[in-house]
């Protein structure tokens, strides 16, 4: 056997020895972060089904109060609201917002304006909704206000909707014509209601109106 034979024998002597020592001094941390892993990738799976699962549940109970709604009338479409308010408490982010969104309108159409503006604020003010919901709470809020809300207040959530790339622009600026009709400002709603009937990007029924309104006014 050479020198460096048995040099790297007792290399090898060395490693292992170094190794034993190792595995005593920290073999208990390493099987308890082995354990820790396993439990942690147990416990994601487990959560990933209950979420699957309770989503499934929730989709169910907005499902059937939104064939309520669209389906019935007087009392059963309160029934629906209370549906909604119900799946609003419990439900994840975007079910917890289209719920307040439906529940907001059906209070809206029964007459219950302050009820429907609570909803139409909490989705408003919720960080963690979708932007289209966000704008679309402050576009029902502010169109519901026109006639007797604080004029101001009105047009702060309007007008950032009203640019071009937002996709509720057209009833924003429409929102904005009327009210400045009810502010006693014609020359600045003709402008925005021609401007209206002109937009090819705007919804049929917003150009039409728009068009309608231009006639009144002129008259």
């Amino acid at each position: 056997m050479s020198v460096a034979d048995i040099f790297d024998e007792v290399d090898e002597d060395l490693r292992a020895d170094r190794a034993k020592q190792l595995l005593q001094q920290y073999g208990g941390l390493l099987i308890a972060a082995a354990v820790l892993v396993v439990v942690l990738a147990g416990g994601w799976r487990a959560w990933q089904w209950y979420d699957a699962k309770h989503n499934a549940v929730v989709a169910e109970q907005y499902l059937a109060a939104m064939h309520i709604a669209d389906t019935q009338k007087g009392a059963a479409r309160q029934e629906a609201a209370a549906d909604f308010a119900a799946i609003a408490q419990t439900a994840p982010s975007g079910y917890r917002n289209l719920a307040r969104l439906r529940a907001a309108a059906l209070k809206a159409d029964s007459g219950d304006l302050p009820g429907a503006a609570l909803l139409w604020d909490a989705v408003a003010a919720d960080t963690s909704a979708d932007p289209l919901l966000r704008d679309l709470a402050n576009l029902q809020w502010a169109l519901h206000e026109i006639d007797g809300g604080d004029a101001a207040s009105v047009e702060a959530r309007l007008t950032p909707l009203s640019v071009a790339t937002n996709p509720f622009h057209a009833l924003a600026n429409e929102g904005l014509a009327l009210l400045d009709l009810h502010r006693g400002r014609p020359d600045s709603a003709r402008d925005k209601f021609k401007a209206l009937s002109q937009d090819p990007t705007a919804p049929d029924g917003v150009r039409r109106r728009a068009e309608g309104l231009l006639g009144r006014i002129g008259s």
